[in-house]
């Protein structure tokens, strides 16, 4: 996801996107500690997906 697609989006379609992401994130915590979690490297881009919707947020709040 880039941060000029979620330019694009409403801010409430950033929201949503932001709470599906919060909880994937939580789901993925605990498949890491349950020795589950299959693809490492996605609890890496969730992080950074919620980090640059966040900034987007920021940017049209401001």
């Amino acid at each position: 996801m880039n941060a000029s697609e979620l330019r694009e989006k409403s801010g409430e379609d950033l929201k949503a996107e932001l709470l599906k992401l919060r909880k994937e994130s939580f789901n993925m915590r605990f498949q890491v500690a349950n020795m589950q979690l299959e693809n490492t490297a996605r609890v890496r881009q969730v992080r950074r997906d919620i980090a640059r919707i966040k900034t987007v947020l920021g940017e049209k709040s401001a």
